[in-house]
Parts: structure tokens; sequence; C-alpha cells
């Protein structure tokens, strides 16, 4: 079963996409910022990360930069509520996977997911070095 990390400091938001990754099969931990996200990665073997841009503490652009620091082939799906391609840009340049505006299409959102890590194990890829 993959495992799936959802950093955002809305509860809401967490819960419903904790609540659809569940159906589609994935076991899901949940993070409201980045120190708790950080806790859970070092303690689990995670193979995806939903990470929103607006977080306390550490900003996403920080805590995408320091995940692929640490664990570089980790699939990271970046979520935010501004749609400007500045944004986007500088996170794939960070190395995220995906970049998705808020309020996203649930079933894209899914769809790539899905798509990269089975892309990544069919290449005998472990995500999470």
């Amino acid at each position: 079963m993959k495992k799936l990390l959802i950093v955002d400091d809305q509860k809401g938001i967490r819960m419903l996409l904790d609540e659809i990754f569940t159906k589609e099969g994935y076991e899901t931990y949940l993070a409201s910022n980045g120190l708790e996200a950080f806790e859970l990665l070092e303690k689990e073997k995670i193979d995806c990360v939903l990470l929103d841009m607006r977080l306390p503490g550490m900003d996403g652009n920080e805590i995408l930069k320091r995940i692929k620091e640490i664990y570089p082939k980790l699939a990271v799906f970046i979520m935010t509520a501004f749609d400007e391609l500045e944004i986007k840009e500088k996170t794939k340049s960070l190395g995220a996977d995906e970049c998705f505006t808020k309020p996203f299409n649930i079933f894209e959102v899914i769809e790539k997911v899905n798509k990269v890590l089975k892309q990544r194990s069919n290449n005998g890829n472990d995500t999470s070095e």
C-alpha cells in the first residue's frame, strides 16, 4: 500500500484529501505544518507528499527544498490558492512533480498522483530515497 503525506494548515482540506485517497487505497498521514511533516517523513516510508504552499512557520517552498535535499526521489505535489506562473515555475525548479491551483479538480489530482507513482514503481524507483 502506498503511503501519502498530506500537508495543509486547513483541516477541511486535509480531511477531504484523507478521505478521498484512503478510498483510492492509500495509507494517509496528515500534517498541518512543516515540522509535523518532517516528523512523519522521519518515521514513515512515505511515497508521495501533497504540500500546500502557504503554511505557518516554514512555507511550501522551504519545505519542498528540504524534502528534495533529504529525499530527492520523493514525489511531491504542490497545492496553492494562487494561480501564478511564477509560483508554478519556482516549485518545478525546486523539484515538484506538479502544481495544483485551489480549488483543484480532485479527479485530476488523483489521476496525476496515481500516474506518477505507477510510473516510478514500474521503473523500479523507490520514491522515498
